[in-house]
C-alpha cells in the first residue's frame, strides 16, 4: 500500500531524465528535466514534499540510481517495462508522458517490480552474460569456417566436428589461391581466439562456483541431472532471489508455459510464451535432454552429491526419477521429442526452485 505523500516517476535515459511528481495531498503535478547524475536527482527529490517514493523502468542504465536513492532513505522501485499497464488507444509516447504514467501507477501500486541484485550478484551476472555472448561468437565463427570449406567442396567425414581430430584435419588444409588461404587462416584464427576466450571464462566461472556466496546453491542444483557447475552458477546469478517464485510460477517467469487465447466456451493454447530470461530458458531446455536417457547414478553424479547435504541429495534423486518417468510417459504417448522436452524443462524449473529454497 502506498504510504508516501509524493509519488515520482522517472523516465531514465543515458543523457537525460524526465521527472514527474504528484503530490498526494494537493494533487499538484511537478515536472522537470534532469541530468542522469544521481546527485542531481537526489537534490531535486529533496525539494519535494516528503516522504517521497520513486519508480523508474528497468533498462540499460542499470540499478545504480535505485541503490543510490535507497541508500539516501528514499524508496525506489524498479518497474518491469513489459508489465506496465497502458491504455490501448494511447498513440502518443513521450518521455514526459512516460514519467507521469509511472508516477500514477506508483501512486496506485499498479506495477510489477523487478528484483534488484546486489553489486556482487550483478558482477557475477555480467560474467555469465559474457560467457553466453562468447558461446554465440564461437558458434558463428565455426559456421563461417565450415561454410567457407563447404563452398570449396571440402567436408570433414572423420567423425564428430570440433574435436582434436577435426582440429588436426583443419590444420592440414592448404589452398593454392593466396586470397582463399588468407581467408581460411583468418576464420580459423577467429575460432581459436574465441575458443580460448570461452575457456578462460569457463575457468573463472568454475572458480566462482566453487568458492563464492553462490556455492551452496550451485551444489544443491547440481543434484539434478544436466546441471553442472557452469549451468548451476548461471541459474543462481540470473534468477537471484528464488523466494519470489513458487514451483508453479517459475515456469511462467521463464516463458516455458503455453500461450493461451481463450474466450467464452473456446480455449486455444499455442506455443510457449518465451517471456522472461532467454538465457535461463535455453539452459533448462538443454538440461532437460539429459533426463531422456535411463537414470543411472554414475561417478559424476555421485561426486556432485558428495558436495551437497543429504536432504538435497534425496530431493535431487527424487527429481531425477520423476523427470525420467515423465520422459517415458511422453514417449509412450508418442509426443514429439521437442514438445516433450519443453514440458520436462518446465517441470525441471520447479525442481530447481525446490532445491534453491531448500532449508538445510
Amino acid at each position: 500500500m502506498f504510504t508516501e505523500r509524493t509519488s515520482v516517476g522517472l523516465d531514465v535515459h543515458a543523457r537525460s531524465v524526465a521527472a514527474a511528481a504528484i503530490d498526494g495531498v494537493t494533487g499538484e503535478l511537478v515536472q522537470a528535466k534532469l541530468t542522469p547524475s544521481h546527485g542531481h536527482v537526489r537534490s531535486w527529490l529533496s525539494d519535494l514534499p516528503g516522504p517521497v517514493a520513486v519508480a523508474y523502468e528497468a533498462g540499460p542504465t542499470g540499478f545504480g540510481l535505485s541503490r543510490s536513492l535507497n541508500a539516501a532513505g528514499i524508496r525506489c522501485e524498479v518497474v518491469a517495462p513489459s508489465k506496465l499497464q497502458r491504455p490501448s488507444g494511447d498513440r502518443v509516447k513521450t518521455d514526459a508522458k512516460d514519467a507521469i504514467h509511472l508516477a500514477r501507477l506508483l501512486r496506485l501500486d499498479e506495477f510489477t517490480p523487478v528484483s534488484v541484485p546486489t553489486i556482487d550478484q550483478e558482477n557475477a551476472r555480467d560474467l555469465v552474460c559474457a560467457r553466453e555472448d562468447c558461446r554465440g561468437d564461437l558458434m558463428r565463427a565455426r559456421h563461417r569456417l565450415s561454410k567457407l570449406l563447404l563452398r570449396q567442396g571440402i567436408v570433414y567425414s572423420g567423425g564428430r566436428a570440433w574435436t582434436g581430430a577435426h582440429d588436426a584435419w583443419l590444420r592440414r588444409q592448404r589452398f593454392d589461391a593466396s586470397a582463399l588461404q588468407l581467408t581460411f587462416e583468418s576464420d580459423y584464427d577467429a575460432v581459436l581466439t574465441v575458443k580460448a576466450r570461452r575457456d578462460r571464462l569457463d575457468a573463472a566461472i568454475a572458480e566462482m562456483a566453487a568458492d563464492s556466496e553462490f556455492t551452496p546453491l550451485v551444489q544443491r542444483l547440481g543434484c539434478l541431472r544436466g546441471i553442472g557447475p557452469l549451468t548451476g552458477f548461471a541459474l543462481a546469478v540470473e534468477l537471484g532471489d528464488w523466494h519470489r517464485f513458487t514451483g508453479n510460477t517459475i515456469g511462467s517467469f521463464i516463458g516455458l508455459v503455453p500461450s493461451e487465447f481463450s474466450s467464452g466456451q473456446s480455449r486455444v493454447q499455442g506455443s510457449i510464451t518465451k517471456t522472461g530470461n532467454s538465457h535461463v530458458r535455453r539452459l533448462l531446455i538443454e538440461a532437460a535432454w539429459h533426463h531422456r536417457a535411463n537414470y543411472v547414478v554414475g561417478k559424476t553424479m555421485r561426486d556432485r552429491w558428495e558436495l551437497a547435504s543429504p536432504a538435497a541429495r534425496a530431493r535431487g534423486d527424487e527429481g531425477n526419477r520423476r523427470l525420467h518417468h515423465r520422459w517415458n510417459t511422453f514417449r509412450a504417448r508418442r509426443k514429439r521429442h521437442v514438445v516433450a522436452n519443453v514440458a520436462i524443462a518446465r517441470e525441471l524449473a520447479g525442481w530447481c526452485w525446490s532445491l534453491a529454497v531448500l532449508e538445510e
